[in-house]
């Protein structure tokens, strides 16, 4: 950092990626995992490594991944929320393999992976 006006920008810069208000705009998709320490002990940082690399293999530069805090269902966790068309799709009990299914599935081709949203009767 060489002056306040750096640093000012680089707050911004996180503050935003770790806003947990910000939506998708048209065509893009917000990934947000809950990573406060909840998750974390869920095992939140496995299904967050797995959406960073399920979506870099893609080359999918129209999603953007970042953690959040704590999202609130601490007993669902690790939680992955989905931004998309306008909607937030909340998927429960993730693993590495349900966050790479949703990418594939939900963020690639348009189908929302039911079985794992919140409220499912099989969660």
């Amino acid at each position: 950092m060489k002056s306040l006006e750096e640093l000012r920008a680089l707050r911004e810069k996180m503050k935003s990626q770790t806003d947990n208000r910000s939506v998708a705009g048209e065509n893009e998709t917000v990934i947000k995992v809950g990573m406060a320490t909840c998750g974390i002990a869920a095992g939140a940082r496995p299904v967050l490594d797995a959406l960073l690399d399920e979506a870099d293999k893609r080359r999918l530069h129209n999603v953007k991944i970042s953690q959040t805090g704590c999202i609130g269902m601490c007993r669902m966790e690790p939680i992955v929320e989905v931004f998309k068309d306008g909607q937030k799709y909340t998927y429960v009990l993730m693993t590495p393999d349900k966050a790479r299914r949703v990418i594939a599935e939900h963020v690639v081709n348009g189908n929302v992976c039911a079985d794992y949203l919140i409220g499912n009767s099989s969660n």
